[in-house]
């Protein structure tokens, strides 16, 4: 299989990666004295829609976030992450590439704005879906909306 077909760049292959996805470790998810910061808006956004979310910090900050126990790695994680994630700059994913390839995660999600081709290749090639440049929060009302506004039987 072509590596390639692990970057997901359409509307469908994302739907597929929020639709089958559970268990979301946020690496560089903030606490909640930062509320105001995607990292921690975003995760608790996923939360309040029924996902399991796994605080990884890599800001120095512990005890518990979201009311889970966080982290200091990925690798760290018990059981299996169907997605990681990212609240990195681009300049910084590189230093959690090994991390992300020990626990191998079904797919690793780049937050809206950042993108490392490099990093998504070395993810793609391991097998592991990657997802750059979206926001989650953004991408799960898409799908929210679109569930709501489907009836079956009802008039298109």
């Amino acid at each position: 299989m072509d590596w390639k077909n692990n970057l997901v760049e359409d509307d469908a292959g994302v739907r597929d990666v929020l639709t089958s996805s559970r268990r979301v470790a946020v690496l560089g998810i903030r606490s909640e004295t930062h509320a105001h910061k995607p990292a921690y808006g975003v995760p608790h956004f996923l939360q309040q829609h029924g996902y399991d979310i796994v605080p990884v910090s890599v800001h120095g900050e512990r005890g518990p976030i979201l009311g889970q126990p966080t982290y200091s790695a990925v690798a760290d994680v018990p059981g299996a992450v169907d997605v990681v994630e990212v609240f990195r700059r681009a300049e910084d994913i590189d230093a959690h590439v090994d991390d992300l390839l020990a626990k191998k995660p079904r797919a690793v999600w780049f937050q809206l704005g950042i993108r490392n081709d490099g990093a998504a290749e070395r993810l793609a090639r391991a097998g592991i879906r990657v997802v750059q440049d979206r926001c989650m929060k953004v991408e799960l009302m898409k799908v929210l909306q679109e569930q709501a506004s489907f009836r079956p039987g009802a008039p298109s």
